[in-house]
């Protein structure tokens, strides 16, 4: 399967991104950006976005492009900063800006944005297993 691919297997697998409503904006190998509105429903007790929302949306972009490079890879370390607050029907993007791999580990750095404004930013570390993409088909 080529690398590019991979995010969309894995989005098909992923009952949790696809009740967040996560789509696919653009996907090669070593960069991935996905998109989502905020709904009413991920609102917490402020009327501001969980801050779970923009990190699960960044994390899915970091764990999509980790995996573009052909073999299985989880994640060991995540970070997040939080910069701006988030609310009903803002739509949101967090795209991998840097991805470094090495033999069995890559490092990530993933920019939530709403519109052009950086509103958060992920910091993700991946453990590269030998299991391959195609043998998981």
């Amino acid at each position: 399967m080529k690398g590019e691919k991979i995010p969309y297997k894995m989005l098909s697998q992923d009952s949790f991104s696809q009740w967040m409503g996560i789509e696919i904006i653009e996907c090669e190998v070593g960069r991935c950006k996905v998109g989502m509105t905020v709904r009413k429903e991920m609102m917490n007790s402020m009327n501001k976005a969980h801050g779970g929302i923009s990190y699960t949306l960044a994390d899915t972009a970091f764990g999509f492009t980790a995996n573009t490079r052909g073999r299985y890879a989880v994640s060991i370390e995540t970070s997040i900063n939080h910069i701006s607050a988030l609310n009903a029907g803002d739509y949101i993007t967090a795209e991998a800006t840097l991805d470094e791999q090495r033999t069995k580990v890559g490092f990530n750095i993933v920019e939530v944005k709403r519109g052009e404004e950086l509103v958060a930013l992920f910091k993700g570390v991946v453990y590269r297993t030998q299991k391959k993409w195609e043998e998981s088909l």
